[in-house]
Order: structure tokens, then sequence, then C-alpha cells
């Protein structure tokens, strides 16, 4: 099994193993935050949650859905869905601000260099 980054252990860029850094190592990896964000709203299957990350490979999608796994943010119901754990609404809740921030990025963009 794929093991997540985790606090307290070296994790990459980072020796001391600070939950924050591991948490950034977790969500550095490709795909990882757009699987979150794509549970946001409910449990999916392999292929909706692959079509919703734009056609990601399986291989990669597989890859980080275990890390998910592992990390408890992602648990895969009986029906074989994937859904996100108390730990991953949480992780979504806190994303929430950078998607607010990110909208009034690109709207300061579109108006010119001094947003």
């Amino acid at each position: 099994m794929t093991r997540a980054p985790r606090p307290g252990a070296p994790v990459r860029g980072s020796d001391t193993g600070r939950p924050l850094m591991a948490a950034l190592d977790l969500f550095g990896r490709r795909w990882s935050l757009r699987i979150l964000w794509e549970l946001r709203d409910g449990p999916l299957g392999f292929r909706a949650l692959q079509q919703q990350c734009d056609n990601a490979s399986s291989s990669v999608l597989r890859q980080r859905l275990l890390e998910l796994i592992d990390a408890a943010l992602v648990a895969q119901q009986p029906d074989s869905r994937y859904a996100l754990t108390p730990l991953g609404l949480r992780a979504c809740e806190a994303l929430l601000p950078l998607a607010d921030w990110s909208a009034h990025w690109a709207a300061a963009l579109e108006e010119g260099p001094q947003g």
C-alpha cells in the first residue's frame, strides 16, 4: 500500500515532520487537491472521478486515492465509490478561503496589472 506523508516523519522538502509540511507535501502531489475538491459535493465512482479530474491517468489517480485513503482524508465505500471522511471535509472547508481568494485574483488580473 502507498504511504501518504505523515506528520512527525520527514517529508519532501522538510526533515522536521511538522504537520503543515506533511500536509503541503500531500496536497502538492499531482491531483491530490483536485480529488478532494471534486469529492466535496459527494461520493463518486472511479470513472466519474476520473472524468471530473479531466481524465487524469488511471494509474496516477489510483495512486493518489490510495495516498488519500492512507491519510484518512478519503474512504472507499462498500459500493466502491470514493467519499471524503470528516478529516477530508475539514480539508475542503480549509480550502474555501483559498477558492474565494483565487476568484478575486482572477478578477484582479482581468482588470489589469494594478488589480
